[in-house]
């Protein structure tokens, strides 16, 4: 079994060194914990004469990372593939962990350069390492992390900063993590609500697409053997399905790869269009007054502001600049220009309430309830009271949207194929008073 060199820190902080026989290196890792020490760095113990030209190697200094500044390995490969934004799930769990190890007393530069050392190769562990660079260098946390907006978005970054200033980095770590975990499961409850009607429509649009590609042909041709007078009902049928065949004269394109594509172009359409000012405006404002469904956008986008609010005051971040931040983080247009009248409101001495009270995109219990906080000065505790309500409010929402949308898929499928059973029962019937009366 091969043996592992380590080093680590205690609970304390306290820098730790020792060998433990494992059978991989994630065994010693889990080995190392189980001593209650946090691993820095953990290398498979050489066995002697194994390569004599490596030993200068293994004299290569370290820096305060445990990583090795000679050069590498032959043959050693050391990519990282990032792309895009690093994922909110990720972002959540390193905050977790960032707050764990605060709470337990090490220092921050310790306990970045541990979590930088378990990220797997990807962008987040390129930027960890960044991070601890700067930190090293004397950089501030927040100061290292605004340098990485695809990370850690200015919400973050605020917070962070507002922690150094009142020396309080652990609590509000603490708190961010629990922010970012709600808002989280707030998502996680809306997609998983958004899965069965998706799955179901996809599903009955694949069958009734093959029942018009392969079924009704077969008839056609019955029919047309039989020399029936069809009714209007199967022949917009019939010609429904010439359609998604492609067979029609004057048609280029075959239906069913226009039912494939349309999704994504209109996807891609809706994405174009909200980049446009005026067009997002419009979807966010659509959107807000669909029946049922607006109200679930509501709901949500009150208990996402709310919450934001609430963490960003409460974490000693200025009101004026955590509107501000609030108000790029809120998602939806109209919630965007009511926080700019409330921005402009407070700026100019005036309450909270009463431009949002004007604005009419929140029930008047929560324009009351931050009144009351705004008067008792308890605006945060209020503002997160008024979060965890709405989030309540959503799982309903939620529900009854579900149960308006289950009957609602009963009801166009079976018109669906109601409609088709009926286009095709139609000639038969035609076809047995036929057969049945040849000299009728």
């Amino acid at each position: 079994m091969p043996t592992y060199q380590y080093e680590a820190l205690d609970s304390a902080g306290k820098p730790q060194t020792g060998s433990i026989d494992a059978s991989t290196s994630d065994d010693a890792v889990q080995q190392i914990r189980s001593q209650g020490y946090f691993p820095t760095s953990v290398r498979e113990q050489k066995v002697k004469g194994d390569s004599g030209k490596t030993s200068k190697g293994r004299k290569q200094k370290k820096d305060r990372g445990g990583k090795k500044k000679g050069k590498k390995k032959k043959g050693e490969i050391n990519i990282s593939l990032s792309f895009g934004r690093v994922k909110s799930k990720k972002i959540t769990q390193f905050t977790r962990q960032l707050s764990t190890l605060q709470d337990a007393g090490l220092p921050l530069l310790r306990s970045l350069q541990i979590l930088e050392t378990q990220q797997k190769p990807g962008k987040l562990k390129t930027i960890l390492g960044e991070i601890v660079e700067d930190v090293e260098a004397g950089s501030t946390l927040s100061d290292s992390m605004a340098k990485h907006p695809k990370a850690f978005d200015r919400l973050y970054s605020k917070m962070v900063n507002a922690g150094e200033i009142g020396g309080v980095i652990d609590l509000i770590l603490q708190r961010l993590a629990n922010f970012m975990e709600k808002s989280q499961r707030l998502k996680a409850k809306i997609k998983g609500a958004m899965i069965y009607p998706v799955v179901v429509i996809i599903i009955a649009v694949v069958i009734v697409t093959g029942i018009m590609y392969f079924v009704i042909p077969k008839f056609q041709d019955i029919f047309n053997d039989f020399e029936v007078e069809l009714p209007g009902l199967t022949m917009w049928l019939i010609d429904a399905s010439s359609w998604i065949a492609g067979t029609r004269i004057d048609q280029s394109i075959p239906g069913w790869i226009i039912i494939i594509v349309s999704p994504f172009v209109i996807f891609s359409f809706a994405k174009l269009l909200r980049k446009t000012g005026f067009g997002r405006a419009g979807m966010d404002w659509l959107l807000l007054r669909i029946p049922v469904l607006g109200d679930l956008v509501e709901k949500t986008s009150v208990a996402r502001f709310s919450r934001t609010l609430g963490t960003l005051i409460s974490a000693g971040v200025p009101i004026l600049e955590a509107i501000n931040i609030t108000r790029e983080t809120s998602g939806n247009w109209v919630f965007e220009r009511a926080l700019t009248k409330v921005h402009d409101s407070i700026r100019e001495g005036e309450t909270f309430a009463e431009p949002l009270r004007e604005a009419k995109v929140c029930d008047s219990l929560v324009v009351n309830m931050i009144d009351v906080g705004e008067e008792t000065g308890d605006l945060d505790v209020m503002l997160i009271k008024v979060a965890d309500n709405y989030d309540e409010e959503v799982d309903v929402a939620v529900q009854a949207l579900l149960s308006l949308l289950e009957p609602m898929l009963v009801v166009v499928l079976g018109v669906v194929v109601g409609t088709i059973v009926l286009a095709l029962f139609l000639p038969l019937v035609s076809m047995i008073e036929s057969v049945s009366n040849p000299n009728g």
